[in-house]
């Protein structure tokens, strides 16, 4: 079972989707939600959909040829957890960290899985990073272990974590969120998975730039795992019904000197085993020159 958000930005009808023999039912969510929000989560929102699914009582919707949009509404926060595989530490030239690095990403990063990447005028080293983003589904403060932490996560889903090294690593003052805030740098989706139905200790994660293969891990490498993160970031921090957590990203980008940067032009393309699969096209931004090739 999946959820989706599909329809122009700002105007999106909330689905699930459930595939059985290969066939896939596509139900609008509409009777029970506006959108796959906060509340919503928090109220057992993704079983009551399930369920209704179930009996029939949702009406069925035909959603070909419609954007997708990011399979949760606009997220309270943006956490991210930066240096989270050793392998991508090292080619970063850094030692894998002993504690959880937190960095913030603002609200307005978070787009659909397909939606046009504009690039900000001055950037020249914007990255792509293949990352499984976690929703929480119920307040998280001050718990007492990994478990419980579990139980705090709504869902699974594929998130690129866009950034531009430049504004974080030369122009940051000494934190990263700089380089990671431009508008639209973070498509998540195309699916919104619950957590019972994934496991995230062993998904694969790959990503391609104009079909060359750059990213190709798995989840088993992180260092700290996703319960590990929510239970750490709850001792510092409330997490809020709905809230975003990207985990961090594996070995295989631009920073590591092995790959050119993007420009527009370029296609990013993105997977992770059962949470699909995201195509971002780069455009440089209308608003200002941009750079060039």
């Amino acid at each position: 079972m999946r959820f989706l958000q599909v329809g122009e930005p700002g105007a999106e009808t909330p689905v699930v989707q459930i595939e059985d023999a290969g066939e896939v039912s596509t139900f609008d969510l509409s009777p029970l939600t506006d959108a796959i929000d906060g509340p919503f989560l928090e109220g057992d929102g993704l079983g009551r959909a399930a369920r209704a699914a179930v009996e029939g009582s949702l009406p069925g919707l035909d959603i070909e040829g419609w954007r997708i949009g990011a399979p949760i509404a606009r997220p309270g926060a943006v956490l991210c957890i930066g240096m989270n595989y050793a392998a991508h530490a090292a080619e970063s030239g850094a030692a894998p960290p002993e504690r959880p690095v937190l960095f913030l990403k603002t609200p307005n990063t978070v787009a659909g899985p397909h939606d046009t990447v504009l690039v900000p005028p001055g950037s020249e080293k914007t990255d792509w990073e293949v990352e499984l983003a976690l929703v929480v589904g119920r307040p998280a403060w001050q718990l007492s272990s990994p478990e419980e932490a579990l139980g705090c996560i709504a869902g699974y889903a594929l998130c690129n974590d866009l950034s531009e090294r430049t504004w974080q690593l030369e122009e940051s003052g000494g934190q990263w969120s700089k380089g990671k805030c431009a508008p639209g740098y973070s498509p998540l989706g195309p699916w919104l998975v619950p957590a019972q139905e994934v496991d995230p200790s062993a998904l694969r994660l790959r990503s391609w730039v104009n079909g060359e293969p750059r990213q190709d891990s798995s989840t088993a490498d992180l260092i700290f795992s996703v319960g590990e993160i929510v239970h750490h970031l709850s001792q510092y921090l409330r997490l809020e019904p709905g809230d975003l957590v990207l985990t961090g990203t594996p070995e295989g980008v631009a920073l590591s000197g092995r790959f050119p940067y993007l420009r527009p032009g370029d296609v990013v393309e993105l997977e992770i085993g059962g949470l699909g699969r995201q195509r971002q096209e780069l455009v440089a931004d209308p608003h200002g020159a941009g750079p060039t090739r």
